[in-house]
């Protein structure tokens, strides 16, 4: 692969092709007979994880499925490795090198490629995304390196990827999302449809409040969307300047958040005023009405 060459997606085949063997009760001559097809077998205690590696969750349950299949029919596919400063970097198959140490391999088949730090990094993503092993916020992060850390566009990186322009952009901006939302959706909670909705709400807080809700099955992604219009539609201008909110409002404010379980808002006006409290479904609705009957 040339180094100015970032359209990798394609070249994958050629870098996976042709390397499948079977490595159950290997002998000696089929040992040799393997290492002259340019795979090699190396210590698995040479061998570092790929540092720019997207994916950061492995399924335990799934890496001993792996194992037990390896201890019965050998490791079919060789990890991908590039040599390091000390001992090899995996640059694709951490998956399978994971497995292989539950199995108790001592070395395993590999492929030796030279690749720069950007080869190996794009390599990396491309081949997770390929097999769609990466969940959809690991897949935004590694997009994302790709243009923090080698400064690629995003029509480039849709072309090394096989993606579109507008896949690019809609996953990059599941980024944006709090913590506690894109948390959710690494592990599965939230739907990546939800999630790029809850992105178009301004309000962290809010983005926060509306995932908690669509967890409990309360919105789905068209209310959301509902929402997230009605909020930039155009509102009628005050031409009068609010005043700013004094602390005991504020606090009041909370204190009756925590109470009710949702947004509450106090507007005044002289001696007068109005409570507004929100709601995000017919059932956070149906659930206020009926607190708000026990208080009669």
């Amino acid at each position: 692969m040339a180094a100015k060459n970032r359209g990798l997606g394609r070249g994958l085949d050629a870098l996976f092709s042709s390397s499948e063997i079977d490595t159950k009760e290997i002998s000696a001559e089929k040992k040799e007979e393997i290492q002259a097809r340019g795979i090699d077998f190396i210590n698995i205690n040479d061998i570092k994880p790929n540092e720019n590696q997207p994916r950061k969750v492995f399924d335990e349950e799934k890496l001993q499925e792996l194992a037990s299949s390896i201890r019965e029919h050998g490791l079919i596919q060789p990890v991908i490795l590039r040599k390091a400063e000390k001992g090899y970097e995996i640059v694709a198959g951490e998956r399978r090198w994971r497995a292989c140490r539950k199995a108790g391999l001592k070395e395993i088949p590999c492929i030796i490629k030279e690749l720069t730090d950007e080869q190996n990094m794009l390599v990396a993503i491309i081949e997770n995304m390929q097999r769609e092993d990466l969940n959809p916020i690991e897949e935004a992060e590694g997009l994302n390196q790709m243009i923090g850390n080698f400064g690629m566009t995003q029509e480039e990186v849709s072309k090394s990827v096989g993606k579109s322009r507008p896949y690019i952009t809609n996953s990059l901006r599941l980024l944006k999302l709090p913590e506690e939302v894109r948390n959710f959706v690494s592990e599965g909670k939230l739907t990546t449809g939800h999630a790029r909705a809850i992105a178009g709400i301004a309000d962290k807080e809010k983005q926060i409040e509306l995932a908690e809700f669509t967890i409990k099955g309360e919105l789905s992604v068209r209310e959301i969307e509902k929402l997230i219009k009605e909020e930039h539609s155009p509102k009628k201008r005050n031409p009068r300047k609010k005043a700013a909110k004094s602390a005991d409002v504020k606090r009041v404010e909370e204190d009756l958040k925590h109470i009710i379980g949702t947004k509450v808002t106090l507007n005044q006006s002289g001696r007068k005023g109005k409570i507004e409290i929100e709601y995000y479904s017919r059932e956070e609705l149906e659930r206020l009405i009926e607190l708000l009957k026990t208080l009669g």
